[in-house]
């Protein structure tokens, strides 16, 4: 028995032309091509859609192929800018797959609060948050949490996450997006650490201006470095010599391992301080760089389960000593 599909009285859209229709790329590969374009890379993309990078690229060539044209601008120089083509085509997809998630939106069942997917920045989330979240899920067995390690911004066309939890430096400007809500947990100081053996080889600095003379280690670039010598009055000049990781684990596993003096902030270095694997140099006034935000949308923002959770993050900050003694 076949059933008709009628569409309600009320309904006043006509659906897609046959040409329309026929026009209409794979949904996969729309998908990739805005995920590059939000997260800002093929990989990042990868890690958003939960697929491999290799996936995304094959999908970001084949909508260039169904198109016609090149999206992004692969030129020597260009930095993988999307080209006119694909700025306009970003445009009309992202508006387009945010009407399409807002009305699936609406079709789930809202009352569900058994679940939390939570973009939290890695360096915390590897170094501070995974071992104390066991107290979260311990409180509240009934929620379902996952974690996702990514530097991500928050924002509020992505329905599938239910909060955002990164560190924002100071010296970053942006307009705060008036769909999201957030609050600072935590404003930790930023610490000068090394490793005991280091420490032993090299003696403790004269002062701040002292680690001019030390080895030191640094994330993507120099500007933390330049940045915390000059809360101390400190004028660097010229470039700061040292090996860049590019994540913040990856120089604490250097300054682990004697390799020099990196800056991480009290949190993300909490564990390794009070286990003895690093040492603080300190003794003088305290600097601090930016802090974490946590955020949600903001319609969200009172939700049972976001709100237990932001509850929990808050008093779990507040019982670190690192953060109580400066």
């Amino acid at each position: 028995m076949s059933v008709a599909l009628r569409k309600s009285e009320n309904m006043t859209t006509s659906g897609l032309r046959p040409e329309q229709r026929a026009a209409l790329p794979p949904f996969h590969t729309l998908r990739a091509f805005e995920a590059i374009v939000t997260c800002g890379g093929i990989r990042r993309a990868a890690e958003a859609l939960s697929v491999d990078h290799a996936a995304v690229s094959r999908h970001l060539r084949a909508l260039e192929e169904w198109t016609g044209v090149p999206l992004i601008d692969r030129a020597p120089g260009a930095g993988r800018r999307l080209t006119e083509d694909g700025e306009k085509f970003y445009a009309a997809l992202a508006e387009a797959l945010g009407q399409i998630a807002d009305a699936s939106l609406a079709l789930l069942n809202q009352g569900d609060d058994s679940q939390l997917t939570l973009i939290c920045a890695p360096g915390i989330a590897s170094a501070w948050l995974t071992r104390r979240i066991a107290e979260f899920t311990v409180s509240k067995p009934e929620v379902e949490l996952e974690l996702q390690p990514l530097e991500l911004s928050p924002d509020p066309s992505l329905h599938s996450i239910d909060a955002f939890l990164q560190y924002v430096p100071d010296n970053r400007v942006s307009e705060p997006d008036p769909a999201m809500r957030m609050i600072e947990v935590a404003r930790p100081p930023i610490l000068p650490v090394v490793s005991p053996a280091f420490l032993a080889e090299h003696g403790a600095p004269d002062g701040p201006v002292g680690l001019l003379d030390y080895p030191l280690v640094h994330e993507a670039n120099e500007s933390q470095w330049q940045r915390w010598f000059a809360a101390h009055g400190i004028e660097a000049g010229g470039r700061l010599a040292g090996p860049k990781f590019w994540h913040n684990h990856l120089t604490m596993e250097a300054a682990r391992r004697g390799q020099g003096v990196a800056l991480a902030n009290a949190l993300i270095a909490s564990d390794d301080l009070n286990e003895g694997h690093l040492v603080a140099l300190d003794g003088w006034p305290p600097v601090y760089l930016g802090g974490y935000q946590f955020s949600t949308r903001r319609n969200r923002w009172r939700e049972k389960t976001i709100t237990a959770f932001r509850r929990w993050l808050e008093a779990a900050v507040a019982q670190e000593p690192l953060l109580r003694e400066r």
